[in-house]
């Protein structure tokens, strides 16, 4: 099997990530890392008013704060500690494409799986992980829902 010395696992918090994650960790060489990205989308209020049930402004870095915490415990939750101790978390704010794509530079591969939609959500959403193959400097493994699923109940390295 083909071992890599630096992976990248683009994480949103869902258990096919996660799964994304478990996978990367049997594809990393000993030695090697797993660089696990969480990006923050911002929100943009369409209007100037904001709507009536929100009165609590968060700020960016509070977002970013409490994803490095999440993604800490993701990690820690879905890897045994060896493996947990080679990787690097990092949360960014912005487009998760882009982020991606900078992200990806002086990697050896991408371990995502796929958001599993398809029809008309594909096509008014997109998919990130589409755009990420289309153009990733480095080769991409994706894994759908159903290959995450089973890979999530595969039994922990």
């Amino acid at each position: 099997m083909t071992k890599f010395r630096r992976i990248l696992v683009p994480h949103d918090f869902s258990p096919h990530a996660t799964s994304a994650l478990r996978t990367a960790a049997r594809l990393v060489e000993p030695g090697g890392r797993l660089y696990v990205l969480h990006v923050v989308v911002p929100f943009t209020p369409v209007t100037d008013v904001m709507p009536a049930g929100i009165g609590a402004y968060i700020s960016p870095d509070e977002l970013v704060t409490g994803a490095k915490r999440q993604l800490a415990r993701a990690v820690a939750k879905a890897l045994p500690a060896n493996l947990a101790a080679r990787v690097d978390s990092k949360v960014e704010i912005g487009d998760p494409y882009q982020r991606i794509m900078h992200a990806a530079r002086g990697m050896d591969a991408i371990v995502m799986s796929t958001a599993g939609r398809t029809g008309l959500a594909h096509l008014l959403i997109g998919s990130v992980t589409e755009k990420v193959v289309r153009h990733s400097p480095v080769p991409v493994l994706t894994l759908r829902p159903e290959a995450a699923r089973k890979a999530a109940k595969s039994p922990k390295r």
